[in-house]
């Protein structure tokens, strides 16, 4: 099988979705394609580059116009032209999506864990700090108490701060006071965090990009626009799992997890297209003062150094 092959195939796995995402791509689309390129498209270069996948105009204008009202993007109008950028929270989310998703694996766990304890919040307010807990990997472990054994504490104090709580939750650092408690610790992540379905759908993950990284691999020369389409799809559907996994440390991980494998292979297939995707995006995407600017240079951290992995293939 081909590249241009295997894309169409993915393409049509998009499109029969029962329910098509749209706004959920074009979230993929501005946070792996557009925010480190200066953050602003015109909307009729979105709309363009999303009729690929399927995606009506239509179905573009309201989806993004949902996303404004959640406070993801601001709009500017220049004439009859709407240019669209990420909000201020918009950019913070993006900011910890965007450290969970290119991030390399934790190789290091110190064993200590963090415990946040709830006080009586209001109820939706407490509702919503759960939530955002939730995304960042905590589970609750009893009532009022949510456990992670090594959240990121810099997206910790992001979300605390966003939320306003940063005074009224107890977060404290804790570390089990024995050995030989691992079959007890193992047995607390099994029942709080749902591992057996995140692992099975990393495996899916697997399947479904393996053939299109076989097919990467023998073709130097690639198509921009195929190149695109590959990028978005593989990040859309890689960030559709990671924000599910907690990413706890690996020895409190199943044997034979499948995130690892899943991991090599989303660094490797973007290792392959994102240069060609760029070109497209060169070519089809404007802001008001033309084409996007380039990439920012921390764009090349991602998976661990783009160049410097690019250099030893």
């Amino acid at each position: 099988m081909n590249l241009v092959s295997a894309t169409d195939v993915l393409l049509r796995e998009f499109r029969a979705q029962p329910t098509m995402r749209a706004g959920s791509l074009i979230v993929t689309v501005f946070g792996d394609a557009i925010a480190p390129r200066g953050g602003t498209v015109w909307l009729g270069s979105l709309i363009r580059v999303m009729a690929d996948f399927g995606i009506s105009e239509r179905l573009v204008r309201t989806s993004i116009f949902r996303l404004s009202q959640d406070d993801w993007f601001v709009v500017e109008q220049a004439g009859r032209r709407s240019y669209y950028s990420l909000s201020s929270e918009g950019a913070q989310k993006f900011g910890q999506a965007t450290h969970r998703i290119y991030g390399e694996p934790r190789q290091v766990w110190s064993g200590d864990w963090c415990l946040i304890l709830l006080p009586d919040l209001e109820a939706t307010l407490k509702e919503r700090v759960r939530k955002e807990l939730s995304w960042l990997g905590f589970a609750t472990v009893s009532a009022g108490v949510l456990a992670h054994p090594s959240p990121e504490m810099t997206d910790l104090g992001a979300m605390l701060n966003r939320t306003g709580c940063e005074n009224d939750l107890v977060v404290m650092r804790a570390r089990t006071n024995r050995n030989g408690q691992e079959k007890a610790l193992r047995r607390l992540v099994h029942k709080h965090w749902r591992l057996a379905d995140i692992d099975a759908r990393y495996a899916a993950f697997v399947r479904m990009f393996r053939p299109v990284l076989s097919a990467s691999t023998r073709k130097n020369h690639k198509d921009p626009r195929i190149a695109f389409l590959v990028r978005m799809l593989l990040i859309q559907e890689y960030r559709k799992v990671l924000l599910r996994d907690p990413l706890l440390p690996a020895e409190l991980l199943p044997p034979k997890w499948h995130g690892t494998a899943a991991y090599q292979l989303c660094r490797n297939l973007y290792l392959s297209v994102f240069e060609a995707a760029d070109d497209y995006m060169t070519q089809a995407m404007e802001t008001a003062d033309g084409p996007l600017p380039p990439p920012a240079p921390e764009f090349f951290t991602r998976f661990g150094g783009l160049r410097k992995a690019e250099k030893k293939k």
